[in-house]
């Protein structure tokens, strides 16, 4: 029988349905209404990082709240928001990041950046520049700001999402966004990128960040590198734009930022953007109520402690050398499986029926349920699965992982 909830992303059919109402959840399992304890290969929602019921993490919000309960940095500052923001810096860079604002997701983060860019520029005499560019089949949040960046098509036309100020180029297609900078490049105040796109989880090239640095310089605007999924190790580094040759103007964090435990988002950028505020006494207007918090703050500080202590950037290239060698063995073994995409422990599995064609898209949640059936939670991607371990995943629960997609996908596609 429905409820009162209504669940996101979920058909209405599956509203109320037990086996997908979870209960409780510890390290990489999470137990459901029904009874069913599954294995997680998703992080949560990709933010659970370090795994669920983390003891630091948890203490570190309990005594906040005691200690603290709410604090804002609206108009005011508060000690937990000050260590947490100096925190960032020091894992981002601080020989290139010195600010951050907080803000509560993905989504308003991208709002906040898309903002943040057009006041900059606005200051610095340059008010045209109001477009902001993003790339086709991009993620960036479902708020109005976040939903009209987003390449992927969600029904943005049906909800009124005002997109003309945004410009959409394809991933990796150097020729086309230098012919859009070649056009418009003086009216661009920002391009925003995700290291990997969340939409099937394709990485961007060397070579096509290579390009957007060099039309960065050439053309003036702010490039933003959204990191809500790639961040705090999930790719094999800190930051995935840290392999990058030169740094992005703006970084978005979110997800593993509090080990998904708080509603909670930063973006950094170094001082010298907020100059142009400062020499004009100008104030930036963004505000999120829940922002900044010190039971958020508190999470963020004893995430980053315990990605020291857990050494879980070195955790992740390992996990994600294991996932090259399993991945690599799934696909030359398991006929239905077409190829795979994705970086560290950041992955799709692209699917086929047994005629050799893409899976359908409308076929990919028969999959995941299947894959459900046989043991593990996964999310649907494009034409396939995606995968996202907890980078604290032991060699077993990797295999586990795997074995739990081989069969859900034949059981899913109808192969016995």
């Amino acid at each position: 029988m429905t409820g009162a909830l209504w669940p996101s992303l979920l058909e209405p059919r599956l509203h109320g349905s037990d086996d997908l109402c979870a209960v409780a959840a510890d390290g990489v399992r999470i137990r459901f209404q029904d009874g069913r304890e599954l294995l997680c290969g998703a992080s949560g929602l990709w933010n659970a990082n370090l795994g669920y019921g983390n003891e630091a993490i948890a203490r570190a919000c309990a005594d906040a709240l005691r200690d603290a309960s709410y604090l804002s940095v609206f108009r005011y500052e508060n000690v937990y928001a000050r260590r947490a923001a100096q925190a960032l810096v020091e894992v981002a860079g601080p020989e290139h990041y010195g600010r951050v604002i907080f803000s509560t997701s993905g989504g308003a983060a991208n709002d906040l950046v898309m903002k943040f860019a057009r006041h900059h520029h606005a200051l610095r005499g340059d008010g045209a520049r109001k477009l902001v560019v993003g790339l086709r089949d991009s993620y960036h949040g479902l708020t109005f700001g976040g939903f009209a960046l987003t390449g992927e098509q969600l029904g943005q036309s049906v909800y009124g999402v005002d997109q003309r100020l945004v410009r959409h180029v394809s991933a990796n297609a150097a020729d086309e966004v230098t012919r859009l900078m070649d056009q418009q490049g003086s009216r661009v105040a920002a391009v925003v990128v995700e290291p990997v796109l969340g939409s099937g989880a394709v990485p961007l090239t060397p070579e096509y960040v290579r390009t957007l640095l060099d039309l960065r310089d050439r053309h003036g605007f702010l490039l933003v590198a959204d990191e809500v999924a790639t961040g705090f190790g999930r790719t094999g580094d800190f930051f995935a734009s840290q392999r990058w040759p030169a740094p992005p103007d703006l970084l978005i964090t979110s997800k593993g930022l509090t080990n998904g435990t708080q509603a909670a988002a930063a973006v950094l950028l170094p001082s010298a953007l907020a100059e142009p505020f400062d020499a004009a006494g100008d104030v930036f207007v963004h505000g999120e109520t829940q922002a900044g918090t010190p039971v958020t703050c508190a999470a963020i500080l004893a995430t980053v402690e315990e990605m020291r202590r857990l050494d879980a950037v070195a955790a992740a290239r390992r996990l994600s050398a294991l996932l090259d060698t399993a991945l690599a063995d799934l696909v030359a073994t398991e006929p239905l499986v077409s190829g795979t995409t994705g970086l560290g422990c950041f992955r799709s599995i692209r699917l086929r029926t047994p005629d050799g064609e893409p899976l359908p898209q409308r076929e990919v949640p028969r999959v995941v349920a299947a894959i459900r059936d046989a043991g593990a939670v996964v999310h649907p991607s494009v034409n396939g699965v995606q995968i996202l371990p907890a980078l604290i995943y032991t060699d077993a629960d990797l295999a586990e992982l795997l074995e739990c997609v081989r069969a859900g996908v034949r059981a899913g596609i109808g192969v016995a």
